[in-house]
Order: C-alpha cells, then structure tokens, then sequence
C-alpha cells in the first residue's frame, strides 16, 4: 500500500476576510472531494485570510496510480481554485 500527499499553498487576492477565504476553501475542497477518492482538507495558515493552505492524501496498491491521481488532482485543483498556487509540496510513503 502506498500514500501520496501533497500540500499545496494557494494567494487569495481578492479575499478581505477570513469569511471570503472560508467561501473558497470550502468550495475548492468539496469540489475536490466530489470528483476523486482523496482526503482533502485545510492544514495551515487558518488565520491568515489571503493564504490558504490545503492537504491532500491519496492512498493506492500501485504508485504509479497514486502518483497519476494526485497530478491529476493538483491539476484540477490549480485549475478551479479562485487563486493563484504558489507552493506544492509532495510526499511519498510505502506502507
């Protein structure tokens, strides 16, 4: 068994409050989450309204499938986020 794990750290621009961060997060994870099989969820940066902070976990019998999910989904997520991705940092485990 294998997980892959990503973080990924996203600048809000437009977001003036912790209210419009939430709104974003929110909609990008539950997105996320509705079209792969992946835990996601916010893991820093929760007081700071124009950096939000996301990690992803995807756990598989084949890396080479984990490694094509979590592109694919960091593809995804960079695409629909109302945000620029500044950071990604991936991590590999066999388990």
């Amino acid at each position: 068994m294998t997980t892959v794990s990503a973080k990924l750290t996203f600048f809000i621009p437009h977001a003036l409050t912790l209210k419009d961060k939430r709104q974003i997060a929110r909609s990008l994870m539950d997105k996320a989450r509705s079209r792969f099989n992946a835990s996601v969820a916010e893991v820093d940066t929760l007081d700071l309204h124009q950096t939000l902070t996301v990690g992803v976990a995807v756990v598989s019998g084949d890396l080479s499938h984990a490694r094509r999910c979590m592109d694919e989904i960091i593809r995804f997520m960079e695409a629909h986020a109302n945000a620029e991705l500044i950071s990604c940092e991936r991590d590999e485990a066999a388990l």
